[in-house]
């Protein structure tokens, strides 16, 4: 056989889309272990190869029209977005299976569909079951349009023969380019497809959103190939055990970054939380030891949440370490502050930390809280009534002075809260006009302690 002629073969890892000439155990890109698989490599088509030149424009000369966005009447999926969708825009939605992702996509395109039409492709279901989950959700536009679809390339020319002014894929683990010989989902398959949508969105001004599937470690298949593609990267994210979903922006090109949206699963759909923080704390206990508020800022919203924190004599010789909802090794720098600058004997312990309702807090503002929790646990004297505690801690045991007080303040205030312990750094930050806020500044974690349990 010619060997121009011979099909020619690489093992891809579906993690990072790292390629090899044979298969590996560890990925050395990613270090990611049993992700690689063989795929044929296809040359690419004379149609692809013979694309048209562009010419070159000058910077100046160039006149962009207004910005517009088209707001999809969803308030929480509206702020994560920066105010709504942007025209010819790519969009990605990632989460766990059945977490949600079609739901919201299904409620935001029959609003839209009210006034533009709208094309949902639907990968993964017949256009039969999509009208079951239309009728519970009480989705009836009437230029909400459904087509059953999996082959990319018919996909496009649908798109370009209807001129939708927004397109749906649900998902992009299960379209295929017939250009390719590897199966649906491949990091190959999942890349080509993605850039046609890529070009379908910016060529003909076509808004568009794909979902995507996570992997079992919690990331969106191919990540680094599809964040990298896409405008806008939402996650999905929730506590099987909870009804509340937490829709996360990671990337955005056209707004803030880090913005949340909370929703509420229930049977007609989801439902919009305007007040999470409430919702949060509404069945914290009064007076519990180790129970202690923070109010963690997403984006440009604070929300109060629950710490809860148990620490209890050791059953064996190793004592376990327990965290959800919070980075582990933050919580186990914070046990050992705890035990090098204030004293308490806390390596010893078992120590178990939850951040209830489901809510995963990432900012170090609250790692005052986090201390606070696990010395009224250890302790078991319970923090004083409607207090609330902000504040990085330091390898020193310093409190140090965090962003945006004075919003967590005023969060804090509107629900009854009389006493805040913060950083003395922040004082000088806050205007005199605290309301009914009792402010305690601190510079150190033993002042916190002392403060607390002082007899």
């Amino acid at each position: 056989m010619n060997g121009k002629n011979r099909e020619k073969f690489l093992f891809v890892c579906q993690a990072c889309g790292h390629q090899s000439p044979k298969w590996l155990g560890k990925c050395p890109n990613c270090d990611g272990w049993n992700n690689f698989v063989e795929e044929r490599v296809t040359p690419l088509s004379s149609a692809r190869q013979a694309s048209p030149a562009t010419a070159p424009c000058q910077l100046r000369s160039l006149v962009l029209p207004q910005e517009t966005r088209f707001p999809c009447r969803i308030g929480e999926l509206d702020r994560v977005l920066g105010g709504g969708f942007v025209p010819g825009s790519l969009t990605l939605i990632g989460g766990d299976p059945g977490i949600g992702k079609s739901t919201l996509l299904l409620q935001c395109m029959d609003t839209l569909a009210r006034a533009a039409k709208v094309l949902y492709v639907t990968a993964e279901e017949s256009v039969q079951q999509v009208k079951l989950r239309a009728d519970r959700l009480g989705a009836d536009a009437e230029q909400l349009y459904l087509l059953a679809e999996t082959s990319m390339a018919r996909i496009v020319e649908t798109a370009r023969d209807w001129k939708p002014s927004f397109l749906v894929v649900d998902s992009i683990q299960t379209v295929y380019s017939h250009e390719l010989q590897s199966a649906p989902g491949t990091v190959s398959q999942v890349r080509e497809c993605c850039g046609r949508l890529m070009q379908l969105a910016k060529g003909e001004g076509i808004t568009t959103c794909i979902a995507g599937h996570v992997t079992k470690d919690g990331a969106i298949a191919g990540p680094r190939l599809l964040e990298h593609m896409v405008d806008t990267v939402l996650y999905f994210e929730g506590d099987p055990s909870y009804p509340y979903r937490i829709l996360r922006a990671v990337k955005n090109r056209f707004g803030s970054t880090n913005e949340i949206g909370v929703f509420e699963m229930a049977g007609s759909g989801l439902r919009e939380v305007p007040n999470p923080s409430e919702i949060f704390l509404q069945e914290r206990p009064e007076e519990a030891p180790g129970s202690i508020v923070v109010p963690s800022l997403e984006g440009s919203r604070p929300i109060l949440v629950e710490l809860q924190a148990l620490v209890s004599g050791a059953s064996f010789g190793t004592p376990q370490r327990s965290t959800i909802g919070i980075d582990h090794k933050r919580v186990s720098l914070l046990i050992a502050v705890l035990e090098k600058r204030a004293g308490l004997p806390l390596m010893g312990q078992d120590i178990f930390f939850n951040v209830a309702g489901g809510v995963r807090l990432d900012e170090p503002a609250a790692d005052l809280g986090v201390v606070a929790a696990l010395a009224s646990s250890h302790l078991n004297r319970p923090a004083p009534p409607r207090t609330l505690f902000f504040g990085e801690v330091g390898l020193t045991g310093e409190v140090r002075a965090v962003a945006r007080p004075d919003i967590r303040l005023n969060e804090a205030e509107r629900l009854g809260f009389r006493h805040c312990f913060l950083p003395a750094g922040n004082l000088k930050n806050i205007p005199d006009a605290a309301g009914s806020l009792q402010l305690t500044g601190v510079s150190c974690i033993g002042e916190v302690l002392d403060q607390l349990f002082q007899s």
